[in-house]
């Protein structure tokens, strides 16, 4: 920090972070500066490190956009300095993780939660007008072929489950079906642009006085591909029955939230996107996420994860399955 300029003497006041379930964050003092440190979990993963420097190059190209995200300070690549781990330096995001609590403006005023759909689904339909090549992202991820690899991909993904111990053929209910429709109805025309990859409620801050978002948070999942999806993935996992708390917790708790077409037609007004597919999208964020939440229960079972959060995750992906269903049938 010293050879960058970011302050001189003691670093004070450390406190941890919450708010992410892998990766770690803290936040201290330099020189009367307070900074928020991130880095990869205590154990790290084989590409943790690529994540976590992933990040650093979205919110970096995010700079000088109006989308709302974390203020990137600087990049430490060395893996020497914190055993193993890459890390970066931003700036304190002011404001409030609605997963985690609802400031009495918020918990208060049925209004305020309304306008809080409508800010998100803004801030949503801002980051896909942002030209990825533009803003230096060019090679960030492959557009070609992306809608295409979705469902050979998770397939994939869901077939190597068998390798945990007690897990054995276990299957999702509904996932052959919905891996068929998926494939007989994929949009043939779509647009490139810069995705989040996990937008949910959950990931996404808001300002304490006011229903606007303050930032949106957790890149380690962007790429280059279809901005919709993340769109489906935020209907997706809209007032799901027996969610967990990551998708929203008390917000998603709290009532009087618009429905999901509202959220659709106000994207349609900040988006010249043809949503017309939007229920694909949706089927797919359902079979995707359903699938990721299940490497956890398959975990659970080896004994390699908690058997609460993986039962927890179970649930969610059973519930998401049902909802792909449903939508595919008209009835979302």
């Amino acid at each position: 920090m010293t050879g960058q300029g970011l302050g001189s003497g003691p670093i004070t006041g450390v406190r941890p972070l919450g708010g992410g379930t892998q990766n770690i964050m803290a936040t201290f003092e330099r020189e009367g500066r307070r900074y928020v440190l991130r880095r990869g979990p205590r154990h790290l993963r084989p590409r943790s490190n690529d994540a976590i420097l992933r990040e650093t190059r979205i919110l970096g190209a995010l700079r000088d956009t109006a989308v709302p995200h974390p203020r990137l300070i600087s990049c430490c690549t060395d893996p020497g300095l914190l055993d193993g781990a890459v890390f970066y330096l931003m700036d304190p995001v002011a404001g409030f993780n609605p997963s985690l609590e609802l400031p009495a403006l918020h918990a208060g005023d049925p209004g305020v939660r309304a306008e809080m759909a409508l800010s998100i689904v803004d801030s949503l339909a801002l980051l896909g007008t942002v030209d990825y090549r533009q803003v230096g992202l060019e090679g960030y991820g492959k557009p070609d072929g992306f809608l295409e690899r979705q469902v050979p991909r998770w397939m994939s993904e869901l077939e190597s489950y068998r390798q945990f111990e007690g897990y054995g053929d276990r299957t999702v209910p509904g996932v052959e079906r919905v891996a068929r429709w998926l494939t007989r109805n994929r949009p043939t025309a779509w647009q490139p642009g810069i995705m989040h990859g996990d937008f949910h409620f959950a990931n996404v801050m808001f300002e304490r006085t006011s229903p606007r978002v303050a930032a949106i948070v957790d890149w380690e999942m962007s790429t280059i591909g279809d901005p919709l999806l993340d769109l489906g993935w935020l209907l997706a996992t809209w007032e799901l029955p027996d969610a967990p708390g990551i998708f929203g917790g008390a917000f998603m708790k709290s009532g009087g939230l618009p429905e999901p077409g509202a959220l659709v037609r106000r994207y349609a007004e900040q988006s010249a996107r043809d949503l017309t597919a939007i229920d694909w999208y949706v089927v797919l964020a359902c079979f995707k996420l359903g699938i990721v939440l299940e490497g956890s229960h398959a975990r659970a079972i080896a004994g390699l994860a908690s058997p609460e959060t993986g039962a927890e995750l179970h649930t969610a992906t059973l519930r998401l399955f049902e909802r792909a269903l449903r939508t595919m049938d008209g009835n979302p």
